[in-house]
């Protein structure tokens, strides 16, 4: 967790003397992506995440894994030369799911830029933050992470054997009715995972495999919108499957916006009408810390498809209040169909304690 220290430094920061200018982020209109360099930071953009979840272990026992970070571009003027001008913020967050124990095990960070503690490089995949890390080696198309939290220190490497997977519209996603309220969306899928975890005083060497997501934005969500629910999921079949909804603040409603998409083992990419994709709550969890009702085991209909998830545990609960402002539950999940597991991944699901604010 945060330390006081920590956050009232970086809230001195954001208020520190800078001049603030009117002016605006750049919009997300089509255009191609282009690699390796859309990898990487677009520090013109006003939010942005690098978001990385998979599962260890055999499916006897489990343990799922999440690691974030997060790059936002503040409203401090680019202008302003100062070096404690806090233009950019560095949040990162890490979590394990264990069941055995029946609750996270999770840390968070946050800087601002620069001094050696935190950095989003541009050209490639390269951030970190107080010592944590992400990067890309680009000779190998893998992925090395080191973090070493309060509770845990879990180190990896997360191999990708295909391209990029552009979601949406050739990588352009549409998240609201408004032509800008969209984002730049890409995932790599169906990652080969090497990892050593250390908790306890207990040192384990696993294997799995993981799912990342890049997604990066200047657009709010729409104005009635509240939260969203999202998988992503690795199938056994070598496929792989995102499905999301974006709910609205009006009970009864349809969702402002829905998305589904199913990438088969050649790479060939389904998109399934937003007509034809919706998500019913199948049973819920109740948090005693935020009297949040959870739908922890969903139903999820993509077309002819009927999947459910089912979590590997129901505490998976994350309140990152300190460091981007939501509370949301991020749960390592099995997906069925007819009643039989056919892949595992993560369920994400916001604006359930109170309406997300991008």
């Amino acid at each position: 967790m945060l330390s006081r220290r920590r956050l009232l430094l970086t809230l001195a920061a954001l208020a520190a003397p800078a001049s603030r200018a009117a002016f605006s982020y750049p919009p997300v209109v089509p255009r191609a992506l282009v690699f390796p360099r859309d990898f990487g930071a677009h520090a013109e953009f006003r939010t942005e995440w690098w978001y990385l979840t998979g599962w260890l272990g055999d499916m006897a026992k489990p343990l799922g894994f999440q690691l974030t970070f997060f790059r936002t571009r503040t409203d401090v003027d680019p202008a302003n030369p100062s070096a404690f001008a806090a233009h950019q913020l560095v949040i990162a967050h890490a979590a394990i799911a264990d069941p055995a124990r029946g609750s996270l095990l999770l840390d968070e960070r946050v800087a601002r830029s620069g001094f050696g503690l935190a950095e989003a490089a541009s050209g490639d995949t390269n951030v970190q933050l107080s010592g944590w890390y992400l990067r890309r080696d680009p000779v190998t198309d893998t992925y090395h992470a080191n973090i070493a939290a309060r509770d845990f220190t879990l180190g990896f490497t997360a191999v990708a054997d295909t391209p990029p997977w552009l979601q949406g519209e050739q990588g352009l996603s549409r998240k609201g009715p408004d032509p800008l309220q969209a984002s730049y969306y890409y995932s790599r899928p169906q990652l080969a995972v090497q990892a050593q975890l250390r908790r306890g005083g207990m040192v384990q060497e696993l294997a799995g495999i993981a799912w990342l997501d890049h997604e990066w934005s200047s657009a709010a969500l729409a104005p009635d919108a509240v939260g969203w629910d999202w998988i992503g999921m690795n199938l056994d079949d070598g496929s792989a499957l995102v499905a999301f909804q974006i709910r609205t603040q009006q009970a009864g409603q349809p969702p402002v916006q829905t998305y589904a998409a199913i990438r088969d083992g050649s790479g060939r990419v389904q998109l399934v009408p937003p007509g034809e994709v919706s998500f019913t709550p199948l049973r819920y969890w109740n948090s005693s810390r935020y009297r949040t009702a959870w739908p922890v085991a969903q139903r999820i209909t993509i077309g002819r498809r009927v999947l459910e998830t089912r979590p590997i545990m129901d505490d998976q609960e994350l309140d990152s209040s300190l460091t981007t402002g939501a509370v949301y539950w991020e749960g390592a999940s099995e997906l069925l169909e007819v009643g039989r597991p056919v892949g595992r991944g993560y369920l994400e699901m916001t604006g359930y304690v109170a309406p997300l604010n991008l």
